[in-house]
This record gives structure tokens, sequence and C-alpha cells, in this order.
């Protein structure tokens, strides 16, 4: 049973973070775009001061522009790019993961049923426990990002929220960067809370 319950846990030593896809000319299709990026930028925070490794891809940027500025500042320079929607045929990205013994793959990005659901898929299929945070991938239409939710837990991944995951990493107040995640937390949901307030 403990061992079943360590398997299905985010930790820092063996996670990794994957975001996918979040270009300039596709993101502005997204529905609920903003909403999309500020959680995207505070999980890439918080895996930052956590120590969590980010990786990020980009589907044909010729076509579809660079991963949008506001999230490139904050993840590695001159991301991989790729043709398939699986990040998987990407060839150094798993043997990257494996190369830094990060077995499980928390991922966010878009489209959730496209680029973001095949490479969950073909992550599970190569034996990673991958963690999918359902409010960091997006679609065009919300029927697609509910029914690729649906079908990557069917498939085996775990849903999690960006804020579940950043205190699941954490593990415990009064760690030495408990302070700076309650920091982004709070920067969140003061966010959060102003867009609600210009929506009404």
């Amino acid at each position: 049973m403990h061992g079943n319950l360590s398997v299905a846990r985010l930790s820092t030593s063996d996670t990794a973070l994957l975001v996918i896809d979040v270009q300039e000319k596709l993101l502005p299709k997204i529905d609920g775009a903003a909403a999309l990026v500020r959680d995207i930028a505070f999980l890439i925070d918080c895996c930052r001061v956590l120590h969590v490794p980010a990786f990020v891809t980009e589907q044909y940027p010729k076509g579809l522009g660079s991963t949008i500025a506001e999230l490139a500042k904050r993840l590695p320079a001159d991301p991989p790019q790729k043709m398939a929607f699986s990040s998987c045929a990407v060839p150094t990205l798993t043997a990257d993961f494996r190369a830094d013994g990060r077995t499980k793959i928390l991922v966010c990005g878009i489209e959730a049923h496209v680029c973001v659901m095949q490479t969950v898929l073909d992550l599970i299929a190569a034996e990673f426990i991958v963690f999918v945070a359902v409010d960091g991938i997006g679609s065009r239409y919300a029927s697609d990002r509910q029914t690729a939710i649906r079908r990557m837990e069917l498939a085996g991944a775990i849903p999690v929220t960006c804020e579940m995951a950043a205190f699941e990493l954490t593990v415990m107040a009064g760690s030495p960067q408990f302070k700076e995640i309650s920091r982004l937390v709070q920067q969140r949901m003061q966010a959060i809370s102003a867009d609600g307030a210009n929506h009404e």
C-alpha cells in the first residue's frame, strides 16, 4: 500500500515538468487563454523554486510561432521543434528524462486533445508516470479539453491542479522553499480575484 502511494505522488527528486506547444499563433484561439498562461507561468515558477527541471517543445514554429514570451523567459532556450503532434517524437526528450532520473512527468500546454493527449499516451506507453495539470491545459473548445482529460485519466494519467502539484512538491510548511511557494500562491490568488472582478 505504501509503495503504491509513493508512486502516485509527485516528488522533486524524480519529477520533470513538460510544457507543450504554448505558441504565439495558437494561443489566441484557446478557450481561457489568459488564465491558462497565468496558471502555466505559476507552475513553471514553482518548479524553478523547487528545483524541478522544466522541458518545453514547439510544434512547427515556422507556422505557429515561438513559445509565447511570458513563458519563454521562464523556460530553456532553443526548445526542440517537432512536426508530429506527440512531444515524444522529439528523440532526445524521453532520453533526457531517463538520464536525469525523472520517472514522473508533470504535463501542461496546448492543445489538450491533440499534442498534450498524444504526448501523455506515449509517455504512459514508455512507462513514465504522468500527471496532467488540468488547469494548465487548454483547447479551442471546452468539449475537446474535457474529453481529453477523461481519456488521459482512463489511460492511466493522474489529474492534478497547478496548486495541488505545487504543494505536493513542496511537501511541508517550514521548508526553505515554502515561503516562496506561498508567495507565488498568494500572487496567483490575487490575479484570479482581479480577473473575476474584471468580468463582473
